[in-house]
């Protein structure tokens, strides 16, 4: 049996499994651990099979487009900003129902692309005068304003 053993961990060994060989639902699985905002960044624009899966409902319905940190609540890095609001936003508008945001790139974030289906934003840490102002004007229905101060 010890000879069994040592074959067996030695076609282990040359055993490997890439990313790339796991199904979808188990890499949905896998990427569900992780922030959706994470998701999308890290996924899109690598293959059309990666595309697929980022822009999945799971990931693109609800994102949270901003760190928090021991109750402490900062902008995404300017990089990943940057690319989520050229890029990322644009692809998947019509896909997003909840936005929750931070003060400091709210504006920014809002004013990337339409969001037709949006029926859920929060906005964290925002002074209630400035949120009422980039909505003047404007017209929202069916939406649910979330102001956390």
């Amino acid at each position: 049996t010890t000879k069994k053993y040592i074959e067996a961990l030695i076609k282990m060994e040359h055993l490997s499994i890439k990313i790339n060989d796991l199904p979808d639902e188990i890499l949905i699985l896998i990427l569900k651990k992780l922030y959706n905002a994470d998701v999308l960044y890290s996924l899109t624009g690598v293959n059309k099979r990666f595309n697929t899966i980022a822009h999945n409902l799971t990931f693109a319905s609800q994102l949270t487009l901003f760190c928090e940190f021991d109750n402490v609540i900062s902008r995404l890095p300017d990089p990943m900003l940057d690319r989520i609001c050229s890029q990322i936003l644009p692809l998947i508008h019509h896909k997003i129902k909840s936005l929750k945001l931070e003060s400091t790139s709210m504006e920014r974030i809002l004013l990337a692309t339409n969001y037709p289906n949006l029926n859920e934003l929060g906005l964290y840490g925002v002074n209630v005068e400035k949120a009422l102002s980039l909505f003047t004007g404007r017209l929202f229905t069916s939406i649910i304003l979330i102001l956390n101060k």
